[in-house]
C-alpha cells in the first residue's frame, strides 16, 4: 500500500504533516460515542453529552491517565519479598507515564503499609502523589 494511502485509511499525518482532527472513542459513559475532535478549533463532533464534549477536547490536547502498578517490598535485608499494590491520586500526563515507572522502579517499601500511605508525595513535580491500594502488614 504507498504511504500516503496508508496514512489516509489509518488517519494518522505523513512524516512532517500537522493532522488536526483526531478520531477518538468517548469513555465518558457506556454509550462509547465516537468523536471527531479539532482541537485547534476547539471543535467535537459525534458526541451525544456535555462530558463528551470535554473528555475528547482533553483527550486531543493534553490526554492523561491514572497509573496503576506495583512497588517493592523488602526485607531487612533488602530483598524483595512482595509487591504492594499502588497508583496515582490523580490522573498525570501520559507523556509522563515511563518516566514515572522508572521513578517508582527506584522505590522500596518496609512492611507494614498501609492503603492510602503516601508512597511518594510529589510525582516528577506534577503535584500527585502516588499512594498504596491494599494494605501489607
Amino acid at each position: 500500500m504507498p504511504r500516503d494511502l496508508f496514512a489516509l485509511t489509518c488517519k494518522r499525518p505523513i512524516a512532517g504533516e500537522i493532522m488536526s482532527i483526531q478520531n477518538i472513542t468517548c469513555i465518558v459513559c457506556p454509550r462509547g460515542c465516537r468523536l471527531e475532535v479539532d482541537p485547534e478549533r476547539g471543535e467535537v463532533k459525534g458526541n451525544s453529552c456535555p462530558r463528551g464534549r470535554e473528555h475528547g477536547l482533553a483527550e486531543a490536547t493534553n490526554p492523561t491517565r491514572t497509573l496503576t502498578t506495583t512497588v517493592r517490598v523488602v526485607d531487612e535485608n533488602g530483598a524483595t519479598i512482595e509487591l504492594a499494590p499502588a497508583r496515582t491520586a490523580a490522573p498525570i500526563p501520559k507523556g509522563l507515564l515511563f518516566d514515572a515507572m522508572k521513578a517508582i522502579n527506584d522505590v522500596s517499601l518496609t512492611k507494614p503499609v498501609r492503603r492510602g500511605d503516601t508512597i511518594i508525595s510529589n510525582l516528577l513535580n506534577t503535584g500527585v502523589a502516588v499512594i498504596a491500594t491494599r494494605d501489607l502488614l
